[in-house]
């Protein structure tokens, strides 16, 4: 241990966050499934040893928890002594340009995905976070392109519009550096960019499924790509998930529903099913706190990068970082207790 890591441990407070987030994880599990993201790791050749994957990932990681920009986690990595104690960085730290091909490369690779799975399992075998998914509470919310359009749109879609459409319906007009967001009306307000879902524990609120598709998509369509692989026993969703399809596929894999009931023009709804609509709705405030933390403490109402892929990628580290967060709490709400 260098003098410059030990002066570090002397002068940062053993409250700080980082520090107990060293503490909690079992990181060599997480060094496991970074093994091979370099050539040098695999052959030994191409050219410079590169940094440490591991200390690389939590650089990374470390971006998106304060909504850095790569010049800005540069400089942070320099002068923050909690980022050297979390990263182990020191010294000579990787650069902007390096952070950002590394970032782009866990994308290409699957690995922020691999890796956000990995800590899931991780917390649960430290206690932080229960095994079995009893239920699991779905819902989307808009993600706003880096770029703006330089044109404007004839078609837009209206969100919530799905159930009478037989196909997405495309933008007529769409000139962006981000080739991938479409614009969307939700209420009164226009947004141009891509829909994030997430399928949260109904018991202790972590995140466990992580997709993004373009802001024109139907979120009707999108339930089988959030529900969890652990299979919950239960899924709950509000009325903009209620198709018969959905249904069906809830009970082809014997899932209880969950999804709220939709009236139609012709149809109210019953008794029954308005009081279905509320004890669903009273388990909704889980995911809606999960997308309100998102937004507010890790700033994500805006993508930092251009493509789904990108997007879905930093989406995946933000509710990385958002499980990562609820296990320090949790850890700190027990020594209070």
């Amino acid at each position: 241990m260098s003098f410059l890591i030990c002066e570090a441990q002397n002068r940062v407070k053993k409250e700080n966050k980082l520090i107990k987030l060293s503490k909690i994880i079992n990181w060599e599990n997480i060094r496991k499934r970074l093994k091979g993201m370099y050539a040098y790791e695999i052959n030994g050749k191409g050219g410079q040893k590169p940094y440490d994957s591991l200390k690389m990932y939590k650089a990374v990681l470390l971006g998106q928890w304060y909504s850095l920009s790569d010049p800005e986690l540069e400089e942070a990595l320099e002068v923050r002594l909690d980022f050297m104690l979390f990263t182990g960085l020191e010294g000579e730290v990787p650069d902007e340009t390096t952070l950002c091909r590394f970032r782009n490369r866990l994308a290409e690779k699957g690995l922020d995905k691999v890796l956000f799975n990995e800590i899931k399992k991780v917390l649960e075998e430290a206690g932080l976070k229960v095994k079995k998914c009893e239920g699991a509470v779905i819902d989307a919310t808009v993600i706003e392109s880096a770029y703006r359009p330089n044109t404007t749109v004839e078609i837009m879609p209206e969100d919530r519009r799905e159930e009478n459409v037989t196909e997405e319906p495309e933008n007529k007009i769409n000139y962006s550096k981000d080739p991938e967001a479409r614009w969307l009306k939700k209420g009164k307000k226009c947004y141009f960019g891509y829909k994030g879902f997430i399928s949260a524990d109904s018991k202790d609120g972590y995140i466990d499924v992580v997709h993004v598709t373009s802001a024109n998509k139907s979120e009707v369509r999108e339930l089988a790509n959030i529900i969890p692989k652990n299979k919950p026993k239960r899924i709950y969703a509000d009325k903009g998930y209620a198709s018969k399809e959905n249904r069906n596929k809830l009970k082809a894999r014997n899932i209880k529903d969950g999804i709220m009931e939709k009236a139609t023009r012709s149809k109210c709804l019953t008794k029954w099913q308005k009081k279905k609509n509320r004890i669903i709705s009273a388990k909704r405030f889980i995911v809606e706190q999960a997308f309100g933390t998102l937004k507010r403490r890790f700033k994500f109402t805006k993508a930092a990068y251009i493509t789904r892929i990108k997007v879905e990628a930093q989406f995946t580290l933000k509710a990385t970082c958002f499980n990562l967060l609820k296990a320090v709490n949790k850890v700190e709400l027990v020594l209070e207790m």
